[in-house]
């Protein structure tokens, strides 16, 4: 999703980091091989990750929804030496392919994945995160802000994807368009509550970086 007139996109793509060869692959390989490859975080957007992360310098990521690992490798780039990232996704079929890839790259052994569903895995973890990415099923984005607020660490930071679902968000909303419905209210959620900052960026299909008081 393109928010930005076509000239300016290609501009600002242009003079930004090249994508990693290593993820150009799994590129290829997703959409050779995966149902819904526009799921992928793509270039650009992946570098807006890596270099968040690489700001952020964290020890402990947490993401939800790992699809084929493109995200997962642009969030490991800014881990600190011993540090970990652990990514959740529902789907077994895509675990192998995300392990190849992970193994792969320099950060094979600092990438844990798990696999089942995220409102019971994310309270089974007894840890805290200096860095989570939100890019799951959205109907569920608000109860995963409540499970995840009390295990980020202060100053920690909460990006969430697709915040702008397509321009939906300013559209008239139907009624029986539950996803447009949830995010609207996971945006107001984030907005509103005292525990973090919040600023959206409309970074392709918009980007929210919270962070915690």
């Amino acid at each position: 999703m393109h928010f930005l007139p076509e000239k300016i996109d290609e501009y600002v793509v242009a003079h930004s980091e090249k994508e990693p060869e290593l993820l150009k692959e799994l590129t290829r390989e997703t959409y050779q091989k995966i149902l819904q490859p526009i799921m992928l975080s793509g270039p650009y957007q992946g570098r807006v990750l890596s270099m968040i992360s690489k700001l952020i310098r964290p020890k402990t990521i947490l993401e939800l929804g790992t699809f084929t690992g493109y995200a997962t490798l642009c969030l490991a780039e800014g881990l600190q030496t011993q540090g970990e990232i652990h990514t959740i996704d529902v789907n077994e079929e895509l675990v192998d392919f995300q392990r190849k890839y992970f193994d792969r790259s320099n950060y094979g052994n600092q990438i844990h994945q798990h696999l089942g569903n995220a409102l019971d895995i994310i309270p089974a973890l007894d840890k805290t995160f200096d860095l989570v990415f939100i890019d799951a099923d959205k109907p569920n984005y608000s109860n995963y802000f409540h499970l995840i607020i009390n295990k980020l660490n202060p100053g920690g930071i909460i990006i969430s994807d697709n915040v702008l679902w397509h321009g939906k968000v300013v559209e008239e909303l139907n009624p029986k368009d539950l996803l447009t419905k949830a995010l609207l209210a996971y945006n107001t959620l984030l907005k509103n509550d005292e525990r973090i900052e919040s600023v959206m960026l409309p970074i392709r299909d918009g980007l929210t970086i919270s962070r915690k008081k």
